[in-house]
């Protein structure tokens, strides 16, 4: 068993509220789950109306096949979401 965490900074310029921010970020978090089948959450900078720090987690008998799919995830949010902006990533085993 593989378990690899992903940890993306993230920015979401214009976010003038603590609601706007979970506006933007709980349809992310749910498209990530979904598209990548990983669980993903807000891990740091809860109080930060345009920063945010998301962790994504997947399980795996791969260790190959789960970083993969963690690498495509910054692309596929900078691709689909223009609202956030993916500052840094890095991707560790848990």
């Amino acid at each position: 068993m593989h378990v690899l965490t992903l940890v993306l900074e993230l920015q979401l310029p214009g976010c003038a509220s603590l609601k706007e921010k979970r506006g933007r970020l709980k349809p992310l978090l749910n498209q990530l789950h979904k598209q990548f089948n990983v669980s993903a959450a807000e891990v740091e900078l809860h109080d930060a109306h345009q920063s945010a720090v998301v962790a994504c987690a997947l399980v795996s008998n791969s260790n190959r096949h789960a970083q993969r799919a963690l690498e495509r995830i910054p692309g596929w949010i900078e691709s689909r979401r223009p609202d956030v902006v993916v500052i840094d990533h890095s991707i560790s085993p848990w």
